[in-house]
């Protein structure tokens, strides 16, 4: 490592060394980038307006010169609207769908499915009802857990 004077920048060189030594035992991926993809709501149109803003986006990455970084971000600005504008409008016509069809008969039954995924969704993930020793065998006793 190298010498550093302040303290801040001991900080930042302990930071730059943590990092690269994670990367390179652990490696890293990008998560959390397909949540929306996942969503009920999601459809093609809202697909593929954000697709073409990715493109834009790594396109402005990728340039070279700051002239046609600049054209190229416009470019990704004007795409990011649109894409941000028909995600939300599938999602409104899928939230007005469905509270359409809760106010049917029908729909009764529903209500108690979102209330029950609600309630899985806010439950204490604390909670621990097995894990295993160090031979690896399941241990589901509390008495067992508490002891391990």
């Amino acid at each position: 490592m190298r010498r550093v004077k302040d303290a801040d920048s001991m900080w930042e060189a302990l930071a730059d060394c943590i990092r690269r030594s994670a990367k390179e035992i652990l490696d890293f991926s990008r998560s959390g980038g397909k949540k929306m993809e996942r969503a009920w709501w999601w459809n093609e149109e809202a697909k593929e307006r954000v697709k073409e803003k990715k493109e834009a986006c790594a396109d402005v990455m990728n340039s070279g010169s700051d002239e046609e970084g600049e054209t190229r971000s416009i470019r990704y600005k004007a795409a990011k609207k649109v894409g941000k504008k028909a995600v939300a409008v599938v999602k409104n016509l899928a939230f007005d769908r469905l509270y359409h069809r809760l106010g049917t008969k029908e729909g009764e039954k529903e209500v108690f499915k979102l209330a029950r995924a609600r309630d899985r969704k806010t439950r204490d993930l604390g909670v621990v009802t097995c894990i295993k020793d160090e031979n690896g065998k399941v241990l589901s006793e509390d008495a067992e857990i508490k002891e391990r």
